[in-house]
């Protein structure tokens, strides 16, 4: 049937049976990967009571491996480092895994929480969190190197008196400190506009790091207030929550005028940019090289808006000693291009 021929309503149609075939597929795709965490479960159990009853040692694992490719050549998933996982999961999660959430996770997720987690609270952290926001094996293995559970939560806000209470753990999560800015490569003496243009210049490391829902809006955002015009640091908008972000720079210790600095972006922001409708109240983060915690509590206080005080780390002197700089890689690049014109 040629297009224009099509009856009004055809384009709805078509997308609806789309999102249907979709939705069935990832409907299967989850049932087929609970399945398999079950069966897992399982074999895994089955190991671990036979060697708590019978005595078995680690040996029997060896033959097990060896013994199901055997009756199972064409099946993957039951060799010896396998079979050694399903065992320890059958340890840590010894009630049925599909009631609890890491039921929820692929495989893959599962051995990198049963290698890189050391405490039953780091385990649970990074489990409820993977499954909430739908994080990669490689985000997983990312926030648990990056030692997230320690840094979560962890910056000076006044989230308890601004932001309502059914909200203001999520919000508490959504800060963190220190964040782990390595990936800039700046030496000790940067100035907050190359701190700014390396975040930039790095954005999607640097969203990685800020977490999931964040969304770039811009830099030096322009505002104009009675005729004059002010520039915020850093935009963004967390789609999850639903507010604007302001970000703040300094490489210095926060002082409390800097905190009012941001109290007062936050407000504008507020009033002239979001969508009263639509969007919750906007947060203010300052990201400072330090700060005199005493300091920054009295001036939190003195705030009615969302905002919060954290730092960051970047590399430390010994390694940023070790890269090459702006010369050295200029040198390299000029000889790379002197080999080329040669004949």
């Amino acid at each position: 049937m040629p297009t224009e021929d099509l009856p009004v309503g055809y384009a709805d149609l078509l997308h609806d049976i789309k999102s249907e075939i979709t939705s069935a597929r990832i409907r299967a795709h989850r049932a087929v990967n609970t399945e398999q965490i079950e069966l897992y479960w399982r074999i895994g159990r089955l190991i671990l009571t036979r060697q708590e009853k019978e005595g078995w040692g680690a040996q029997v694992v060896d033959r097990l491996a060896a013994d199901l490719r055997t009756t199972h050549p064409g099946q993957r998933g039951f060799g010896r480092s396998n079979l050694q996982y399903m065992l320890k999961m059958a340890r840590t999660w010894p009630e049925p895994i599909v009631q609890q959430p890491v039921g929820q996770l692929p495989w893959g997720h599962i051995t990198v929480l049963l290698d890189k987690t050391n405490t039953p609270a780091e385990l649970d952290f990074y489990t409820r969190s993977a499954v909430q926001h739908g994080w990669s094996r490689a985000m997983l293995q990312h926030w648990i190197t990056s030692g997230l559970h320690l840094s979560q939560g962890a910056a000076q806000t006044n989230f308890a008196t601004t932001v309502i209470p059914e909200q203001s753990d999520a919000v508490r999560e959504l800060v963190k400190d220190p964040y782990r800015l390595e990936f800039l490569g700046l030496d000790g003496d940067h100035a907050e506009r190359d701190f700014e243009d390396a975040l930039v210049a790095r954005l999607i490391e640097f969203l990685t790091e800020l977490g999931v829902g964040f969304s770039f809006v811009g830099r030096q955002y322009r505002v104009l207030v009675g005729g004059e015009e002010f520039r915020i640091d850093l935009l963004f908008y967390h789609c999850k929550l639903h507010r604007y972000v302001v970000f703040e720079l300094k490489t210095r210790t926060a002082r409390p005028e800097h905190v009012g600095k941001l109290g007062f972006y936050v407000a504008v922001v507020d009033d002239l940019v979001r969508d009263k409708e639509r969007d919750d109240e906007t947060i203010g983060i300052l990201l400072s090289a330090g700060r005199n915690h005493a300091a920054v509590e009295y001036a939190l206080q003195n705030h009615n808006r969302p905002l919060a005080v954290s730092s960051y780390v970047g590399l430390p002197r010994q390694v940023r000693e070790l890269l090459p700089s702006s010369e050295d890689l200029a040198r390299v690049a000029q000889g790379v291009l002197e080999q080329e014109a040669q004949p």
